[in-house]
């Protein structure tokens, strides 16, 4: 009789212990995941025994309810104790498995700032139906970006930053309905921006500096009234800038400095909510526009190594507040005007121009 209530309860602990522990199927994939990468300083595998990997699994968690993985979170910098008492940040080297993809379940993907993780983005990763954050940022991962991308309908944040990532911008990526941050910064990306940039009508934040775009910039971008930061700095885009971008509610920072952008500087940008305007190192000609006022607050506006003419509008004493002022290497040409915000500025902000005098630079003749 105690043996078969020995047996028994054996069962039901075995029954319990599959109940509350991750499948066995996560588990493996898991486990397969790792085997493809190498981490030889901080350990942060070595937690990843036994067969529960919902409990104790360094940067894994799980749904509470169907004990499904949910999350991989692995960052390489961090204030985790793991990294205080190893006094480094992390360093990995190996692939992103494709194994990652037989967790259905998962609503993020983070493994970040490893520096050393090569190879290329599964594609099986468009086929995660639940998957909400892909951040790949700071490895050294190449190829394209798969091109199904758009299949992740539910994705709001897309980073894969300070990679090696080739080929163009998938067409497909426009139908990501619920993508608020999307950062591409410095790769090899090239190509040209989609045209209907614009129907990704959740983005808040579009940073794609530091690579190879070029064509033009779409005026469909203006569409997005979510938008709050543009960064299309350190590209190849050419032609105009679009005057739409100008009418953009909440658009408070754009740089598209250092590309070979043409034309003049359309008046309702400098008139908008935009504060940090960074226009430099491109071949922007015609005056600066006469349009600034008490609306006008820049924390930044650099117009710097262009090829704009003519006086400095002498509505810039009006405007609210400029902070940073770079108006540097042009064919500017007359006095500088007299009082704020020229008045606490240096004549780095001013040389290289055709015949500008006044404070700081010499006196008029």
């Amino acid at each position: 009789m105690a043996l078969k209530l020995v047996i028994v309860a054996a069962v039901l602990l075995a029954g319990a212990v599959a109940v509350t522990s991750c499948p066995p199927t996560d588990r493996e994939a898991l486990l397969t995941f790792r085997s493809a990468l190498r981490e030889p300083y901080l350990g942060i595998f070595n937690s990843w025994t036994g067969y529960d990997c919902c409990h104790g699994w360094y940067g894994v968690s799980c749904d509470p309810l169907t004990r499904r993985v949910a999350d991989i979170s692995l960052r390489g910098e961090s204030e985790d104790p793991i990294f205080e008492k190893a006094g480094r940040t992390g360093y990995m080297t190996g692939t992103i498995s494709p194994a990652i993809c037989n967790l259905r379940r998962l609503s993020s993907i983070i493994i970040a700032d490893w520096k050393g993780i090569s190879g290329e983005i599964p594609i099986c990763i468009t086929s995660l139906p639940f998957l909400r954050i892909l951040d790949l940022i700071g490895n050294k991962l190449s190829g394209p970006i798969p091109a199904g991308i758009g299949r992740l309908q539910r994705l709001t944040v897309l980073n894969v930053a300070d990679n090696l990532i080739s080929g163009t911008i998938p067409a497909s990526l426009t139908r990501m309905s619920s993508l608020m941050h999307l950062d591409l910064r410095n790769n090899r990306i090239s190509g040209e921006l989609p045209p209907d940039f614009g129907k990704l009508g959740m983005l808040s934040r579009a940073l794609l500096s530091g690579n190879q775009i070029s064509g033009t910039i779409p005026s469909s971008i203006s569409n997005i009234y979510r938008l709050s930061d543009l960064d299309l700095s350190l590209n190849r885009l050419s032609g105009q800038i679009p005057a739409s971008l100008g009418k953009m509610a909440v658009l408070a920072t754009l740089n598209l400095d250092g590309n070979l952008i043409s034309g003049q500087i359309p008046g309702a940008i400098l008139g908008s909510s935009v504060s940090i305007l960074n226009l430099s190192r491109n071949s922007l000609d015609g005056k600066i526009p006469d349009v600034f006022g008490p609306r006008s607050y820049f924390t930044s506006l650099d117009l710097s190594y262009n090829k704009l003419k003519g006086p400095i509008p002498i509505s810039m004493v009006g405007a609210s507040y400029i902070g940073h002022l770079d108006l540097s290497h042009n064919h500017l040409c007359g006095k500088i005007p007299a009082g704020s915000p020229f008045d606490h500025l240096d004549p780095p902000s001013f040389v290289f121009n055709d015949c500008l005098c006044g404070k700081p630079l010499k006196t008029c003749q």
